[in-house]
């Protein structure tokens, strides 16, 4: 197969992946058929099933590719930065660039994560796992070394149920913006990232001087081009 041949089937699966995610996130995947698939797709339902044997299929490659994605992406954009504040902001960013250019995708990961057969949700769960370890580690190395503005030296480790508090509010936070985000009125995702940033870093009254450090990494990160969630998947970037 040549090389022309296999991007045009990855465009094509892409295509197919990207009106599955719209389609689950207007009606579902109960709702979602093979047929109206096709016809989103701009592909005949033949087509469909050359890429994929079920909407289970479908529903497993969107979840599975996109935290595959998004792993490596973070793992990229965090590669080179060893301030915890940095890394914190560079979690927050990636996952907020992400998730604004595929809402969709954040819908269906979100309302459909147990729709899945035990197996496929277990394989799926290692990768957000995976994941969340990343912020994990991220919030550890902050509540240890502190943030470098308040004065403070080491800090004792705080404890497994605390890292866990945190973190899973930091995830509060990202997981539901696209329940309530719309450019037009609060701001380009870079502001949200801000916004995110400095709530889960400082809380509301604090005056800490991070702004540099974000600035920064806004640098770093514009180095970085952000590939799809899933391969082959195409959406406008909200800039």
């Amino acid at each position: 197969m040549s090389r022309v041949d296999l991007r045009r089937q990855q465009e094509q699966r892409g295509r197919i992946l990207h009106a599955a995610a719209t389609l689950i996130a207007a009606m579902d995947f109960h709702g979602m058929s093979m047929r109206n698939l096709a016809k989103a797709a701009g592909t005949s339902l033949a087509n469909v099933y050359n890429y994929f044997t079920s909407k289970e299929d479908i529903l497993f490659a969107l979840q599975k590719e996109a935290f595959e994605a998004l792993i490596a992406a973070t793992e990229e954009a965090l590669a080179d930065v060893d301030d915890p504040v940095g890394r914190l902001y560079g979690f927050i960013s990636n996952h907020v660039r992400y998730f604004t250019r595929h809402t969709d995708v954040m819908r269906t990961l979100v309302h459909e994560a147990a729709t899945l057969p035990r197996e496929r949700r277990r394989l799926v769960r290692a990768l957000k796992e995976r994941y969340f370890t990343i912020a994990r580690y991220i919030v550890r190395d902050l509540s240890e070394r502190g943030c470098g503005h308040d004065g403070a030296g080491g800090r004792p480790a705080a404890d497994e149920a605390e890292l866990d508090r945190v973190t899973y509010s930091l995830f509060g936070m990202l997981n539901w913006i696209y329940g309530w985000y719309r450019p037009e009125v609060h701001g380009t995702p870079r502001q949200l990232a801000r916004t995110i940033h400095e709530l889960a870093l400082c809380g509301l009254a604090a005056q800490c001087p991070y702004r540099q450090i974000q600035d920064s990494m806004d640098a770093h990160l514009a180095g970085v081009e952000p590939p799809p969630l899933v391969v082959g998947l195409v959406g406008a970037e909200v800039t």
